[in-house]
């Protein structure tokens, strides 16, 4: 009797199917036989039990990233002194751990409920793979985001211990950024650690046990010095306060003298904040309308293969990922910014190192961000607070290489307005990628509840903050004297394209019109 097309289709998606199973079980028994997983304390590890000294039975040396006990890993200058192989050996003196998977004997991760009412029932955030800490991990990836590799390189050169234990004593934030509603939302903050700053002092009991927990966020206060900002004061724009802005000191000539003639210029004092990338995976799919499966999976695939945990880890849901983070700058007193009576002006700005550092006038951003911080600076010293969220995007978040290529694009094939997004849509494939669907979770974090002005043309930016719960009450466009002539290609078409504009107003027709200055013409 002849078999139907279904049943052989059936017989081989089974057989498949038992490949699979096959396959998997063959790699974890792989795995097993050479890193052997074993408990490193009685029990497992809680946040609020922590094992205080090492179990009898001694970590298995594939785990570790130090040698035995009996042969501690020699001073930092013994260790650079030996040969590649000998460090090797000395630093991962066992195989290769490529993964893990969540029922291995000894897998005991730190409890973690992200969202939870406070620090002790939310547990930390545990990534490390140092002996002590490896079993317990609880999140895939590791701290510092895209500077992890300059670690493991200063490791490999003998320059940095593994097991080094940062003292944080005295590194507590010098202005309080205290716990919000939103702290305990698990929809609210998905993409970093809302307890990153308090590490020390709210997971205390968990570093004194031996568990490997570092900051992901620090608090600091600074003093901003830009020469836009001397500028603005001298034509009267800002006011020397004594409190936000602050006279400079008498500069000096280059024979050291004070140089009583020149112009001193001023100083803006800002609280401030650096952000690590911290992602809750549920939370950050379900931002993106797409599955969690799909999510691992695609930060697998397109990094190479770099973490397989993201696979075989389904019971991990937290990531660091390798990327760049945010810098926030508050002008005035930050306990303003959950202050709904307090006026708030806001800038959230994606980095460009060529404008914002090096002044390229190909595009807006380095007058735009000089200008919302001005407008911070008054609404401070208006009796409200400004705030300034830097975020590393650089490029639109498709990087400065890709966007150079554009750049050059751009130039050689007639640099006009109607072909501004369809340039980066050829080279890069999207004309955007920085999805601001993470962008508001720093907002929430401060526990900002409305915005009453927000220096941004953004419609991405706008919906997505307005959309997180928080209404928006003005917008800024940039003010059409600080556009440079260059640039009016990029402003013309973001208008065209949605973007919010008070002023002049631009039909798709009139793009062809606007065009960019050739490469010609910057050679003089």
């Amino acid at each position: 009797m002849p078999v139907s097309d279904a049943v052989l289709t059936q017989i081989l998606q089974q057989l498949e199917a038992l490949q699979v199973s096959q396959q998997a079980l063959q790699a974890k028994l792989d795995n097993l036989g050479a890193t052997p997983l074993e408990p490193t304390s009685p029990k497992p590890l809680t946040t609020t039990a922590l094992p205080t000294s090492p179990s009898s039975t001694p970590a298995p040396a594939a785990l570790s990233t130090s040698p035995p006990s009996s042969t501690p890993v020699p001073a930092r200058v013994a260790l650079a002194s030996l040969t590649d192989k000998e460090r090797e050996k000395l630093l991962y003196p066992g195989r290769v751990n490529l993964t893990t998977y969540p029922d291995q004997h000894g897998i005991a991760p730190v409890p973690l409920t992200w969202g939870a009412a406070s620090a002790a029932d939310r547990g930390p955030v545990v990534c490390s793979r140092l002996p002590g800490s490896i079993k317990a991990r609880n999140a895939l990836g590791a701290h510092a985001g895209s500077y992890s590799i300059y670690r493991a390189l200063s490791i490999a050169m003998g320059a940095l211990d593994p097991t080094h234990k940062p003292d944080y004593s005295q590194t507590e934030p010098p202005v309080d950024i205290p716990p919000q509603p939103s702290w305990s939302n698990p929809s609210k903050i998905v993409s970093f650690d809302p307890w990153g700053h308090l590490v020390p002092q709210v997971f205390k009991e968990a570093m004194d046990g031996g568990v490997d927990v570092r900051p992901s966020i620090a608090v600091t206060k600074a003093h901003l010095k830009m020469s836009e900002l001397d500028d603005a004061e001298r034509r009267g724009e800002l006011v020397v306060d004594g409190s936000i802005v602050l006279r400079s000191p008498v500069p000096r000539k280059v024979d050291g003298t004070a140089d009583l003639e020149a112009h001193r210029g001023v100083e803006v004092n800002v609280s401030k904040a650096a952000i690590d990338p911290v992602w809750y995976l549920p939370g950050v799919a379900d931002r993106f309308g797409i599955s969690e499966s799909l999510l691992r999976r695609a930060l697998f695939e397109d990094t190479g293969g770099m973490y397989p945990e993201l696979i075989t880890r389904p019971d991990i849901k937290v990531f660091l990922p390798p990327i760049g983070g945010i810098t926030i700058y508050i002008f005035g007193p930050p306990a303003y910014l959950s202050d709904p009576s307090k006026e708030l002006t806001v800038r959230v700005h994606d980095e460009c190192n060529g404008s914002d550092v090096f002044g390229s006038d190909i595009c807006t951003c380095k007058p735009y961000l000089t200008y919302a911080i001005e407008e911070c600076i008054r609404g401070a010293q208006g009796g409200g607070v400004g705030l300034v969220a830097y975020f590393r995007k650089e490029g639109r978040a498709l990087g400065e290489v890709t966007k150079y290529l554009v750049y050059n694009l751009r130039k050689r094939g007639g640099d006009s307005a109607d072909k501004y997004f369809k340039s980066t849509e050829l080279i890069a494939g999207v004309k955007d990628m920085r999805f601001q669907a993470l962008m508001p979770d720093v907002l929430h974090w401060l526990g900002i509840q409305k915005i009453d002005k927000m220096v941004s043309m953004s419609d991405m930016k706008y919906d997505a903050i307005v959309n997180s719960g928080i209404p928006i009450h003005t917008r800024y466009d940039i003010p059409e004297h600080l556009i440079p002539p260059d640039s009016r290609v990029e402003i013309d078409a973001k208008i065209a394209a949605g973007y919010f504009s008070s002023g002049k107003q631009v039909t798709e027709a009139d793009l062809v019109k606007t065009v960019g200055r050739t490469w010609e013409e910057t050679e003089h």
